[in-house]
């Protein structure tokens, strides 16, 4: 049995108790955020320094009761504090941090628990996978919204596999989430390097602090990407909370061109215009995912690749949408295109694809043929009681191979199939190819919980919002600011 297994089961059976104390799953994974990295620096000697005397994790151990939610509450409001001029990720963790626990026996039973917790022990290597199974356990609980940050792991390792990640690669984020993508292509260079020995120390320094770029925008969410790259031991110094759609996001681009990319950019309305003046082809849209496939054709150096999640609308959306898909054939050879299952984001209704492309020397017809694999047709309704496994991707994996121009096209009747650059482009540029049959139940007529029908219902009103955006930008008249809200 794993032991980190055991302790997130452990943990996780905890929040029923604080859930009677008014915390909602989302502030339980935040409280263990901000405990896990007093435990973490208290068991690495040499970084404890970082906290100041009296508010380190022994010090809460010794405290009792009322005494220790007090000092806990000291503690959150200091390291929150940016006049304590403290370590940067220490200020970035606790930023704005405060305590959402009101009765000092539920601080004890989360304390206690995590105090037994063995950093240098045989637990060391699954620390980090504790910390992942909360935020999977997360984001199959609330059900809300976790597609926006959380891209289930199976599809994290498949996507990290299919993209072999390299030592010296700039590897980036743009969508940087709780930072699976990141944390997974490091540990895959790892394994090939021998955990870096193999490399010279200039690329071992590289590889520790230049590698991995990234960006995310929403502060609760960086505070649990920095808590889970620490845990990963993995460095978080390029990682920056900022907005990617904005001049951080151009700067990006230009100073840390990517070798790969790997991203599930958050889907919906963006609620305004990007605000980089380099986003040519998006620059009027209100949606997240086009803005966001845009800035990783910028970001890629001349044969640099990448996987990105997009949901459907970026692949049928006229006006805009037509453009950057145009722009992505020409600048990139958008070799393959997944057509994923739904419900795999525990939001029921997002369809999503995975686009994988590679950045051409030159800017123009690059893209000869696009390989479409269908994996929606005829699948399972996915969700917590039916998981995605990775045998659902074995088939795809076969079929994507080792060279995009060594493939076998699976005919009508198969999942997987080639499409000349013509023939897309007597379909309008329009990617959002299906032939299959599918004869498989309604994913939503399995739903039971009242939570499922609400993601449902709000999956449809964003995919209708996003259209009726699409369309009302071809014919240049405004969305009502009220339909944008009902969306979001």
């Amino acid at each position: 049995m794993n032991p980190s297994s055991d302790l997130v089961n452990k943990l996780w059976r905890l929040c029923a108790h604080l859930r009677k104390d008014g915390v909602t799953y989302q502030q339980y994974v935040t409280e263990l955020t901000y405990l896990l990295f007093l435990k973490m620096m208290a068991e690495l000697k040499r970084e404890e320094g970082r906290i100041p005397a009296g508010m380190r994790w022994k010090d809460l151990v010794d405290a009792e009761g009322v005494k220790q939610l007090g000092l806990y509450r000291s503690i959150l409001a200091a390291l929150g504090n940016p006049e304590q001029h403290l370590d940067r990720s220490v200020q970035a963790i606790f930023a704005g941090s405060s305590t959402f626990i009101r009765e000092p026996v539920n601080l004890e039973k989360l304390v206690t628990a995590i105090d037994d917790l063995r950093w240098f022990s045989d637990e060391r290597d699954s620390f980090g996978d504790l910390y992942e199974g909360l935020l999977q356990k997360n984001a199959e609980e609330t059900k809300r919204g976790a597609g926006q940050y959380f891209t289930p792991r199976v599809l994290v390792q498949v996507l990290v596999r299919l993209m072999k990640p390299k030592p010296g690669e700039v590897i980036q984020d743009p969508a940087a989430g709780t930072g699976g993508f990141l944390i997974a292509a490091d540990r895959a260079i790892r394994e090939v390097t021998d955990d870096l020995f193999t490399l010279s120390p200039t690329q071992q320094e590289f590889q520790i602090k230049r590698a991995l770029q990234g960006m995310e925008n929403v502060e609760g969410v960086y505070r649990l990407l920095l808590m889970n790259l620490h845990l990963h031991g993995v460095d978080s110094q390029h990682l920056h909370l900022a907005d990617t759609l904005g001049p951080e996001g151009a700067d990006l681009a230009k100073a840390w061109p990517a070798d790969l990319i790997l991203t599930n950019p958050p889907f919906g309305p963006a609620g305004g215009r990007p605000s980089r003046d380099d986003l040519t082809v998006t620059s009027m849209v209100s949606s997240y995912q086009l803005p966001f496939v845009e800035h990783c054709i910028r970001s890629l150096k001349p044969g640099g690749r990448a996987a990105v999640v997009v949901p459907d609308n970026v692949l049928f959306e006229d006006g805009r949408g037509r453009e950057l898909r145009r722009m992505l054939m020409d600048w990139c050879d958008l070799h393959t295109i997944l057509r994923l299952p739904t419900g795999i984001f525990y939001a029921q209704g997002v369809k999503t694809n995975v686009i994988f492309f590679t950045r051409g020397a030159a800017a123009s017809e690059n893209t000869r043929a696009v390989w479409v694999y269908d994996l929606r047709a005829n699948m399972p309704a996915f969700g917590k009681n039916s998981p995605l496994t990775e045998a659902h991707f074995r088939d795809f994996e076969a079929a994507y191979g080792d060279d995009p121009n060594d493939r076998q096209c699976q005919g009508e009747e198969g999942r997987f199939r080639c499409f000349t650059r013509a023939e897309i482009k007597a379909r309008g540029d329009n990617l959002d190819i299906g032939w299959l049959r599918d004869t498989s139940d309604d994913t939503e007529d399995s739903l039971t919980e009242p939570e499922e029908f609400i993601g449902a219902i709000r999956a449809h009103l964003v995919n209708a919002v996003a259209e009726i955006e699409a369309l009302a930008e071809a014919l240049e008249v405004a969305v009502p600011v009220e339909a944008r809200e009902a969306a979001e």
